[in-house]
Formats: C-alpha cells, sequence, structure tokens
C-alpha cells in the first residue's frame, strides 16, 4: 500500500515522543463551579501531551476542525510563507529552511504529532471526527491511514454547508459548497451507532393473499417444495393498514444481494418473469413472521422488478435503527450560525446541530459518562453541544476544549470560554430573547512547567503525585489511579510494580532499610530514586531493577 511521504516527515513522525510533560494550571477567576470539563489555553500539541497520564485511552470520540490550508487562516502554523511562527517552528523541529517547504509540506507537519497523540488518547471503542475541505483531503486521508490503520477508516462524509447560489466570491472559478467529514476507529471494538426511527406504525401493512384453489401446481426449488399459482388462482387485496395484513416489498436494488428472500427470488423466480407473469409462489420456511412461509409474486405489464410478501416481524421493536447516510446537509444552520453561545466568530464556526449530530454518530448519546475533545476549540461549539446534551438527556458527558493564542488574539479567554460561561448560565440571543443556561461549568486551565527543568531536575511546582503519574504512564501509558497511591508505593501493572521513593528534594535515596518498603508480594519491581546505595547482585537477587530520576525525560 503506498504511504504518504513530505519534506519535513522523519522530523515529525515521532516528535511527539520528543515534547515534555508540562503541568495544568487552573485559573480560578475564568472557571465555573467545580466540574470536570476543562478549557486548556495554550499550544494543542503541548496540552495534548499534558491531558496524556490522565485520559490515555479514556476518550470517546474526538471531533477536530483543523486550519483548511486554504492561505487565509489567522492561525499561529498557518500556511504562509511569511509567518515567523512556521518559519521558528519548522526551523526548530525540523531544520529545514522554509522555502524549502510546500504549503502541504508544513500543514503536514502541523497535523502529524498532534494526530499521534489524540490517536493514543481515544479508548479502544472510541472514534475521530476530522472537518476538511478539499484542500488537504487527500493528504489528511493518507496521513489518518498510516496513524489510525487503513482498516480504521470507517468512511467520508460530505457536508454541504452554503447554498449552490449563495455566491460569496464572484472572481473565484467554483463556488465552494460543501465540505469534508472523516471519520475513523480506533480499534473494531468501537461499533457505528445508528438513527433511531418510529417503527410502531402499521401504515404498510395493507395486503391479504386469497388462496383459491387448494391444489396448485408444484415444483421444487433448491430444497423447497414451492406452491405455484396461476393468474386466475390466487386474490392480491389491499385493505386497510393492520398488523396482521402483509407489507409489499419490491425486489430492486441491493434486495436483491441483501436479505434471503431476494437471494432466493434470483436464483429460482426471476428467470421465470417472462414466461409466468405475474403469478404467485408460496416458499415454506422463509420470512420470521411466524407464517411459516413467504409469498413471491412477478411482475406483469411494464413492472420490472418482482415483489414479495412479509407479515409483521416476531421480533419487531417500536424503534428501528437504520445506518447514517455519508451526505449530510447543514446549509441552513450553518447559514445562522453567527450569533450562536452569544458570541461572534469569524472564521470555523461550526452549528451546534452539526456537532450533535457527530455526537450522535459516535455513540455519545448512548453513553452517558462520555469524554469528548476539540483540539482546535475555536468558539467553543462542541463543548456547547455536550452541555446541551446532557440538559436534554441526562448524564454527565465531558468535554475537553484546548484552544492557542491565534493571531496575537487569546481566542481562549474572550472567546471560548465566554460562549462556554453563556451556554452554562444563560444569555440573550441575537434578537435580544433570552436563553436558558444548561448548568455544569468547567475548568479553565493554562500551560504550566515542565516536570523536569532544562537540566534534568525535577521542577520547583512538582508534587509527589506529579511524579507518580508520570512515572506510572512512562512504564504502563496507563492513567494512574490517584487513590491508589500511597509512599512509597504507585502503582502495578500484571506484571510488575512500581514504587517511588520520596524523602525530601535531592535526598531521596534507596536503601536496605527502604527494600522493607516495597509491597510483600513476589512480583519483580520497578525502583525510582535519586540514588541507589544498594548493589547490582542484591536488586538482582530482590527481582529489583532501579531507574534513576529523571528517567527517559522523552516520556514514552
Amino acid at each position: 500500500m503506498p504511504t504518504l511521504d513530505w519534506i519535513g516527515k522523519q522530523a515529525v513522525v515521532n516528535h511527539d515522543k520528543d515534547v515534555p510533560f508540562r503541568l495544568l494550571k487552573r485559573d480560578p477567576k475564568l472557571s465555573v463551579g467545580d466540574s470536570q470539563n476543562l478549557i486548556i489555553k495554550g499550544d494543542n500539541l503541548e496540552a495534548l501531551k499534558a491531558l496524556m497520564p490522565y485520559y490515555v485511552g479514556k476518550v470517546k470520540c474526538v471531533y477536530i476542525d483543523p486550519p483548511y490550508n486554504t492561505g487565509n487562516e489567522g492561525w499561529k502554523y498557518n500556511d504562509n510563507v511569511n509567518s515567523p511562527e512556521i518559519r521558528a517552528w519548522l526551523g526548530k523541529v525540523v531544520g529545514t529552511k522554509d522555502e524549502d517547504f510546500t504549503r502541504s509540506d508544513k500543514w503536514l507537519c502541523m497535523m502529524c504529532p498532534r494526530l499521534n497523540l489524540l490517536h493514543e488518547l481515544l479508548a479502544e471503542d472510541g472514534v475521530i471526527f476530522i472537518s476538511i475541505n478539499e484542500e488537504e483531503l487527500a493528504s489528511l486521508k493518507f496521513l489518518c491511514d498510516g496513524i489510525f490503520g487503513p482498516t480504521n477508516y470507517m468512511t467520508t462524509f460530505t457536508v454541504k454547508v452554503r447554498h449552490e447560489d449563495r455566491i460569496l466570491k464572484g472572481d473565484k472559478d467554483f463556488h465552494e459548497v460543501v465540505e469534508y467529514l472523516l471519520m475513523y476507529r480506533r480499534t473494531p471494538a468501537f461499533k457505528p451507532a445508528k438513527r433511531q426511527r418510529d417503527n410502531s406504525s402499521n401504515e404498510e401493512y395493507l395486503y391479504e393473499i386469497r388462496e383459491l384453489t387448494d391444489s396448485p401446481k408444484k415444483q421444487q426449488m433448491g430444497n423447497k417444495e414451492v406452491a405455484i399459482f396461476k393468474p386466475n388462482e390466487f386474490e392480491v387485496i389491499k385493505q386497510a393498514p393492520s398488523f396482521k395484513m402483509l407489507k409489499r416489498i419490491n425486489i430492486r436494488g441491493s434486495l436483491k444481494e441483501g436479505n434471503s428472500s431476494g437471494r432466493f427470488y434470483m436464483k429460482h423466480l426471476a428467470s421465470l418473469q417472462e414466461s409466468m407473469s405475474g403469478v404467485l409462489f408460496r416458499v415454506p420456511d422463509m420470512g420470521n413472521d411466524g407464517r411459516g412461509w413467504r409469498y413471491f409474486l412477478t411482475p406483469k405489464g411494464k413492472r420490472v422488478n418482482g415483489d414479495y410478501f412479509q407479515g409483521v416481524p416476531l421480533d419487531r421493536k417500536d424503534i428501528k435503527e437504520i445506518p447514517f447516510p455519508n451526505y449530510l446537509d447543514f446549509e441552513r444552520e450553518f447559514n445562522n450560525v453567527g450569533y450562536e453561545g452569544g458570541v461572534e466568530f469569524r472564521n470555523g464556526k461550526k452549528p451546534v446541530k452539526f456537532i450533535r449530530n457527530v455526537l450522535e454518530m459516535a455513540g455519545c448519546l448512548q453513553d452517558e459518562q462520555a469524554i469528548i475533545l476539540d483540539s482546535f476549540a475555536g468558539s467553543g461549539s462542541t463543548g456547547h453541544a455536550v452541555l446541551e446534551t446532557n440538559k436534554e438527556l441526562g448524564g454527565s458527558r465531558r468535554f475537553i476544549l484546548i484552544q492557542m493564542v491565534e493571531d496575537g488574539q487569546d481566542t481562549a479567554t474572550k472567546t471560548t470560554a465566554v460562549r462556554i460561561r453563556n451556554v452554562v448560565k444563560g444569555y440573550q440571543g441575537q434578537r435580544g430573547e433570552p436563553v436558558k443556561g444548561t448548568g455544569g461549568g468547567f475548568q479553565f486551565m493554562r500551560l504550566d512547567t515542565t516536570l523536569f527543568d532544562k537540566d534534568g531536575n525535577i521542577s520547583e511546582p512538582v508534587t509527589y503525585l506529579d511524579l507518580a503519574r508520570y512515572i506510572f504512564f512512562t512504564e504502563t501509558q496507563k492513567d494512574l489511579d490517584e487513590k491508589k497511591v500511597k509512599k512509597p508505593y504507585i502503582g502495578t501493572d500484571r506484571e510488575k510494580d512500581y514504587c517511588l521513593f520520596f524523602t525530601e528534594r535531592g535526598k531521596n535515596i534507596f536503601t536496605r532499610e527502604s527494600m522493607k518498603k516495597l509491597p510483600k508480594n513476589d512480583a519483580p519491581k520497578v525502583v525510582y530514586a535519586d540514588r541507589c546505595l544498594l548493589s547490582e547482585e542484591t536488586l538482582r537477587a530482590h527481582r529489583i531493577v532501579f531507574k534513576q530520576i529523571p528517567y527517559q525525560v522523552k516520556t514514552y
């Protein structure tokens, strides 16, 4: 299978592993309530890395709306060759002159490490949706195939966002009416949600078959003895709807091979249409309506396809599930999105109804504890949709929104947080009408210090718990259960115990006396400390591996 290549790929394909862990610091002045919802201000690459020890493998749904690479985004890592930010970042990380990059090279260098981290944050049954337009659609598809795996590609939705006659720029060669939405799952553990539709109506059950002879001709078809009724030996009677009647189903399109009735008709009856026009066939041992047989009718006149008649299935439910289409029409919602949430946002504001549709397809309506992550949060539509979903359906779904400073504008503080606060507490709509609040809240977080300073020493604000979480994640790629953290024991997996000896800064020494504090079991131990006074022979005898703090500052 062909793979995507671009200038700078080798430098950024594993760059997410080189990004140091940073702590998140709560801003009490901008936070609302004690909710676990998060709005994080800062570079989304560093913010995603900071989330790893807390949320790795826990996120049910990721929705992102990254820059489309049109040349018009006022975004830190945009495609403008004159942008000092992109030149500095590429020069530092990739080490290649700015003029050597195409627009697409720069965009892919930005997206790759971020998608790597999003992949790791997704739960086994998690799913990611990415909005994009035609500029980078093909490159993004190849990039995601490499990160998520081609077998985890679900579909590409075509999303109508503009009316075909509402021309914004008449000097363009073509008018963009649609955008696209890529969908990838983390693993096959994700099962696509279906649309639920009312199935309680009997309006389609209109027909009764009346046999006018007791001795129809019989013919063997496969392993079934089929009764054949000539046109004058039966009647098809249409009556008032009733669950006692039959539903008439035309055998066309995918139905010809899509179920057992279609396949039987195509194999045994389709070839008889011309010679036996308008003939009824009663096939035994078919269907799940309790009748014990199924009727088939060959077409007559100008009709091309045959029919079968089905009674009400014994396992019929009042709600039926049908697949989502891969074409989504949100033209009206995109046209009226302007004042949703009580904030203006000129570029890329997504309608709440559109995000709600994404949450439904991800299965988040059924999962009341789902964690939803948007690392290009912008105006905060994703958080708005989550809050409204909780208000309507109940549950405690959580959002994590990440927004960096864009073109010198503090969007996280002045737009994202303002909108979510409006939604939580209520606000005035575009025409002055009151919009009731959803309740809830959020914690406003900023990126703080790294766990280790430039010399590899533990930074001053880092706590025992911070370090324990980092170490446990480094070893296991799992989050740490804080309730089980007891000095010096910080956790376990199926094969090893992990211990952290921390007395006071600069005097964290592992000795024979320390060994008495180890968990009393036969599992091998991994011990972290500043220094170890035991010999290698003693460590091996007690199945202990010593690792000096800091261990693997480049994380995992």
